[in-house]
């Protein structure tokens, strides 16, 4: 397989290895340590040194890129693979690269992005693609669903693969709408999903294969087991309908849920909200505060919005970057400066606002009168 794509193999490679060109021409501009690896709530938790970042990382996908090669090429059933499964092993490592050091270099430069965010994307475009792809890959043992049913029947492998196929592009697609949930909440989806996307295909070869036995089939596509493929297909889309419909409950529960809540203390206070971190403010750190009925809440950076909570970073052009935790709907809002910081927080309404403000200023006078 190698041999005959020699080139596709080269360029491949290249790149993979084009964001180590690119960060040695911003080596100045790079800062020393680099964040290198995000928790499941899209913070970032893991740094590593410049050199490290800019040419060790891709070197090793460089590395694991040409183990899967070599993998791929040592199965003697890909000598006669489709052409387009073949393009899918030597193009995913690249794309992978260009997706972790882009996401990367940005951060690095100075860039506010939401990982969480950018992650399903991309994982729903690769479940898309993997699933437009996976009806074309041929019997063997190293690419596709790998069971033991798929291999003693190749009816099997071509019906499950068709099957699994129209399933993943479905799921990538829907894979979108976990790119709007909180980054907690998100995680849980997703490990859901990728189970019953795994789970569902297994299932279907294991019906298709005793029915297959049954009818004593073994081995061939007849008009019987074309009958039967369309009856487990349609069990199959039944299951998967009904998990879609209460994932997609569930996103529109968190949309429409939630709330801020303040909760007042001797000496400081915290900001409480569903769907996202909570904060504690002490009250002689407060610098200024103030009022505004009409607030412009600018550009969310990173966090959760909803039809009813804007949470996270934000960046206005009257207060630059701040924090926020405010009901979507509601105008009015409290800005604090907090040890050279921006804290806006908000009600449900402008009354519950002004409320919220008249409290904050008397504890505050309190604490500054001790």
């Amino acid at each position: 397989m190698i041999k005959n794509n020699k080139w596709k193999a080269i360029i491949s490679s290249i790149v993979i290895l084009l964001p180590v060109i690119f960060g040695f021409i911003m080596w100045d501009r790079l800062p020393g340590t680099m964040t290198t690896h995000w928790g499941a709530d899209g913070v970032a938790d893991g740094h590593s040194e410049k050199i490290f970042s800019v040419l060790f990382i891709p070197l090793f996908l460089l590395a694991f890129h040409w183990v899967c090669l070599f993998i791929t090429a040592w199965d003697n059933k890909n000598r006669n693979q489709s052409r387009k499964a073949e393009g899918l092993v030597f193009w995913i490592m690249p794309c992978l690269s260009i997706f972790v050091n882009s996401f990367m270099y940005s951060v690095a430069l100075g860039a506010e992005l939401n990982m969480s965010t950018l992650l399903f994307l991309f994982l729903g475009a690769l479940f898309a693609i993997m699933g437009n792809y996976l009806p074309k890959v041929k019997q063997n043992r190293t690419l596709g669903i790998k069971l033991k049913w798929t291999f003693e029947s190749e009816a099997n492998w071509y019906a499950t693969h068709r099957f699994a196929g129209k399933l993943w592009v479905v799921g990538g697609i829907l894979f979108i709408p976990f790119a709007f949930l909180p980054e907690k909440a998100a995680v849980g989806f997703l490990l859901v999903f990728i189970i019953v996307l795994v789970i569902i295909p297994t299932v279907y070869s294991y019906r298709y294969h005793k029915k297959e036995k049954e009818q004593g089939k073994i081995g061939e596509i007849g008009e019987s087991l074309e009958r039967m493929t369309g009856t487990i297909g349609r069990k199959g889309t039944v299951i998967f309908s009904a998990v879609i419909v209460l994932i997609l409950a569930g996103v529109a529960f968190i949309m429409f849920t939630g709330n801020v809540r303040v909760q007042y203390g001797e000496e400081s206070f915290d900001v409480k909200a569903d769907y996202w971190g909570d904060i504690t403010v002490k009250y002689d750190s407060v610098d200024s505060i103030e009022f505004i009925e009409d607030f412009d809440k600018g550009t969310r950076t990173y966090g959760f919005g909803s039809a009813r909570l804007s949470l996270g970073r934000f960046e206005s052009d009257e207060l630059g970057k701040y924090t926020l935790y405010s009901y979507t709907q509601c105008d009015a809002a409290v800005i604090l400066k907090v040890d050279g910081k921006t804290l806006v927080i908000s009600a449900e309404d402008e009354k519950s606002t002004k409320s919220l403000y008249g409290e904050f200023l008397r504890r505050i006078e309190k604490g500054e009168s001790k």
